[in-house]
């Protein structure tokens, strides 16, 4: 059968007798049967609960726990769509997240109810999982058997949404159908096994732990094994206790895992993959020389307009080539053609970022299925104009990532960071993940981020934050040696600020928040050294100074930049 035509409830349903391991949390299992009759007694529950007319969407607001995947599992045989509501965000723009899905459902639990006080939430019903009212409730509803037939492919299962760095987050429509092709599509790339367990500790309101964890798991008939919350220390604990042979992750959680005190027994667990992005082909090794297990870096997006594969022969450092489906390209979007092939040194530097590093495009059939009631949103995706093709014309509908890529002249792609992480240095487009991935070679950093700072008169200059592994001291002289011995460290990348931070601020899903600490920029409250133009060497940036500095950007109007 067409893989795109199979539903996530058949998926479900298919589970019912089997009764093998299906879930493991904190020590404890239940049955895959198990999971799928409680996914049938939520399904008819939800039934009971939305009002006629309403749209089927339910919101869950939970940490990695059993009612997670519970309750995508009753959405799936409901023809239901789940929202998964961010647990860090507050007030207004928590209620605006559950109100903008036109959820009258919301699942959550006692440690998440307290972030509901006060919020204008009209007709919502709150279930709350940890209490005898919840357990009363479904009791009425044991009993039930799985029936898919109230989903098809083309139904609504997950409103996904962004990480909402520049305005409200936008929720990505995905369907039954894809979400089911993606699943199944990852089981025979990754050859997944129905005696495997896949550890899911990326919080699961995020595509990535539900698209590349949950979902290949529920397509083998995998057990899965979640954590409450990704916890560094917890991971190699947690992954002897279930035998994880498989995991995700997003952002910065390789480093975090990395800067964890290595042990002579590291190499004693069951892991045989991770799967994720921005790890970086540095801590990847690292990765896989201290546990044993290969990390593969891919290329993908809740919305699921364009997708990268790795395929064998695929160069360090790259992320693959198209999948099958997609027609890449990566274009200079002020031009809207096509960039040139990256052309790079003998030790393996780029030397023509400047030209070669574009915007992904999809000029295929992409499988972008909109944002929920946000139409600029998906114009700003599909951009109305399109970039031309030779002298074909323009094409209509292409789809527009949002992220800098550059190509190589055997059509494998490299990432090079988001649109909004793009920095112009006296002249010169530079791309802040390729100076990370730089800068992630300094032995005594645990994280580092990179982005923009404008300068005084025109363009922007270099910031680095270093999270410091635990006991280090910034050295700069040092890290001043480290810079110049790096060959691929181009002559308009060297940091000119360095922020020292004891932790690396990120967001729920583990990334970077680049928008804050390009919000604070050098007038933060963390120990910052800096450069001054025309001296060799770091030296710290105290108060009075930054009055000094601020002052050059008012003599040039610039002054208003500082705050962005």
């Amino acid at each position: 059968m067409d893989s795109s035509r199979r539903t996530m409830g058949e998926l479900v349903r298919e589970r019912w007798g089997d009764h093998r391991p299906g879930l493991w949390f904190e020590g404890r299992d239940i049955s895959h049967h198990q999971v799928a009759a409680g996914a049938a007694a939520r399904a008819a529950l939800l039934a009971e609960l939305l009002p006629p007319g309403a749209e089927p969407h339910v919101g869950v607001l939970l940490d990695n726990t059993p009612e997670y995947p519970l309750w995508l599992s009753a959405a799936a045989l409901a023809g239901a769509a789940v929202a998964g509501i961010n647990p860090t965000r507050r007030g207004p723009e928590l209620a605006r997240d559950i109100r903008h899905t036109e959820c009258r459902v919301l699942v959550t639990e006692l440690t998440h109810l307290p972030l509901l006080d006060g919020l204008e939430l009209p007709g919502v019903r709150v279930l709350v999982t940890d209490t005898h009212a919840y357990a009363d409730l479904l009791r009425s509803y044991e009993g039930a058997k799985p029936d898919a037939g109230a989903a098809g492919p083309d139904s609504r299962f997950l409103l996904l949404f962004t990480s909402g760095s520049t305005g409200a987050p936008k929720a990505a429509i995905c369907t039954q159908g894809r979400i089911a092709a993606a699943g199944l599509s990852l089981v025979d790339h990754f050859g997944v096994r129905s005696d495997d367990t896949h550890y899911i500790c990326m919080p699961m309101f995020h595509g990535n732990a539900v698209i590349a964890d949950w979902a290949p798991a529920l397509a083998a008939g995998a057990r899965i094994a979640l954590r409450r919350r990704f916890s560094a220390s917890g991971f190699l604990p947690d992954v002897r206790a279930c035998g994880a042979t498989y995991f995700t992750y997003v952002g910065r959680a390789v480093q975090y895992l990395l800067a964890t005190p290595a042990r002579p027994d590291d190499r004693d667990n069951p892991l045989r993959t991770g799967f994720g992005t921005e790890a970086g082909a540095v801590d990847a090794a690292a990765f896989e020389k201290r546990f044993g297990a290969r990390l593969i870096e891919g290329y993908g997006s809740s919305e699921g307009g364009a997708a990268i594969r790795r395929t064998p022969g695929t160069p360090a450092g790259a992320i693959g080539r198209a999948a099958p489906s997609d027609d890449l390209a990566v274009i200079d979007p002020a031009t809207r053609r096509e960039c040139p092939p990256a052309v790079f040194a003998e030790d393996g530097r780029l030397l023509n970022g400047a030209d070669a590093i574009g915007e992904l495009v999809n000029r295929g059939a992409s499988p972008f299925e909109g944002y929920w009631r946000n139409p600029d949103a998906e114009a700003a995706r599909r951009r109305g104009e399109s970039p031309r093709r030779g002298d074909a014309g323009a094409e209509e509908g292409w789809y527009w990532t949002g992220d800098l890529f550059y190509r190589d002249a055997d059509g494998f792609l490299y990432f090079a960071g988001r649109t909004d992480d793009r920095l112009r240095v006296d002249s010169e487009n530079l791309a802040a993940a390729m100076i990370e991935n730089i800068l992630a070679r300094y032995e005594d950093a645990a994280a580092v981020a990179v982005y923009a700072v404008p300068d005084p008169v025109a363009g922007d200059q270099v910031m680095a934050t270093l999270a410091l592994k635990e006991g280090a001291r910034f050295e700069p002289l040092t890290f001043m040696e480290f810079l110049r011995a790096q060959p691929d460290l181009g002559t308009k990348m060297a940091p000119r600020f360095v922020r020292i931070v004891e932790r690396m601020p990120v967001t729920a899903t583990n990334k970077i928040h680049r928008v804050g600490l390009r919000r604070e920029g050098f007038r933060c409250p963390d120990p910052v050294w800096w450069r001054p133009p025309g001296e060799p060497a770091y030296r710290t940036l105290p108060a009075a100074e930054v009055d000094g500095l601020v002052a050059q950007y008012r003599a040039h109007g610039r002054e208003e930049l500082l705050a962005r």
